[in-house]
């Protein structure tokens, strides 16, 4: 295909193209930084002991690429990424999640990591099959699976239902400010509560279900190794997004996710002296999450408070302390009440509460720039798909047909 110049297309919160170098440079610096990281720590990737393999499922995107690079580069572990993406197709592009998965897999060669990724419906049995054959093909017995998984509708693979999930709170009407992402004004909305047909379907798609339904095929295969840990993640967010979040459909659905974690860790536990947790993060610019109403806009709010703080991270920073730090060969594991790490401690911080709490009633279109990093958060979401990075030149023609 010609080389051709990838110019932004974007329809209200949804980046419809992806710019296939941003994304390369974006998964680079991603890498450097998790080598960077281990160098600090005083030792190799190769002297670090614990996790030889890796699934990773939802592997092309924030939190499960950024889990991909910091185990690959932190502890030289084999990786299978199973995710969902649009490949090229004549003029048009990939989406985001493909080319970052491609310059994975090149920058996994050059390092000598061994890499496999399957581009396929992760919530289909013939996915959990097929990706069984190539860990028995390619890697080998798992050590971790990471469930990173984030879609907005799952067809359920035993009685061929599709549930599609819904953002919006339970038992009452809900309003408050947001921002129009397009137009970058602020100003109210109403969402009206779920019926209990939508609050149903969306623990369907994102609950524990499908998380169970790997585990299960990885142990009826024999390809979790002694001790394999599995970690799926979630997120809770203050009191201010409650009512559209934790409280809300999505809130119901990740309950159902913890109590999965709970019945997987008995399960791992007596069968293979493992475990299964729930690691709370911190919010981050993703498109799911740009899509929740007020969320957005406390995001905003968030990072400018945790910049002054010192204390900000983005997907590949978080996930660097979850497997370098916090889960990492020879340390005990800190978990809180509910059995979960947290690793929104910094998020939920009083102090840095308190200032997004006073924020919050001040915050207008007019000072938006001022009193809030919303322009932090736009960059942040371009980047997603590999724009406005910096070091690329956009007037430039870029081959988009490329694969791993």
């Amino acid at each position: 295909m010609p080389q051709q110049v990838v110019k932004q297309k974007s329809r209200g919160f949804i980046c419809v193209n992806a710019h296939p170098e941003g994304c390369a440079r974006n998964v680079e610096r991603q890498v450097e930084e998790a080598r960077a990281a281990v160098t600090r720590a005083g030792a190799g990737r190769t002297a670090r002991a614990g996790i030889r393999n890796a699934l990773v499922i939802g592997g092309s995107t924030g939190y499960g690429l950024a889990s991909r690079v910091a185990l690959a580069w932190g502890y030289g572990a084999g990786t299978l990424g199973v995710f969902f993406e649009r490949p090229p197709e004549d003029d048009r592009t990939a989406t985001a999640g493909w080319y970052n998965s491609v310059a994975f897999h090149r920058l996994a060669h050059r390092d000598g990591l061994k890499a496999a990724s399957l581009n396929a419906d992760a919530f289909s049995d013939e996915t959990k099959r097929t990706a069984c054959e190539i860990l028995k093909r390619e890697l080998g017995p798992v050590d971790l699976v990471v469930y990173s998984l984030a879609s907005p509708k799952r067809q359920h693979p035993r009685t061929g239902v599709v549930h599609n999930s819904v953002l919006k709170p339970i038992d009452y009407p809900y309003t408050s400010k947001t921002i129009d992402l397009s137009t970058k004004k602020i100003h109210e909305i109403t969402v009206q509560p779920a019926t209990e047909q939508e609050i149903a379907d969306t623990v369907a798609v994102m609950g524990g279900e499908d998380w169970k339904f790997w585990i299960d095929a990885l142990l009826a295969e024999g390809l979790l190794a002694e001790g394999a840990r599995t970690i799926a993640y979630s997120y809770i967010g203050p009191t201010l997004t409650w009512p559209i979040y934790w409280d809300g459909t999505i809130g119901r659905a990740k309950i159902h996710l913890e109590k999965t974690a709970r019945e997987l860790d008995a399960l791992l536990a007596g069968r293979l002296r493992g475990n299964a947790w729930i690691s709370v993060n911190k919010a981050i610019v993703t498109q799911a999450s740009a899509a929740i109403p007020v969320v957005p806009l406390y995001m905003s709010l968030l990072f400018k408070v945790m910049q002054e703080e010192g204390i900000d991270e983005d997907a590949a920073a978080q996930m660097r302390r979850l497997y370098l730090e916090v889960y990492a060969p020879g340390k005990a594991l800190v978990l809180d009440g509910d059995h979960r790490i947290r690793l929104d401690d910094r998020e939920l911080r009083a102090d840095v509460q308190a200032e997004v709490t006073l924020l919050w009633p001040e915050v207008t279109t007019e000072n938006l720039l001022e009193i809030s990093d919303f322009a932090g958060f736009d960059r942040g979401f371009k980047n997603l798909f590999g724009f406005d990075v910096d070091g690329v030149d956009y007037s430039k023609p870029v081959e988009t047909d490329i694969s791993w």
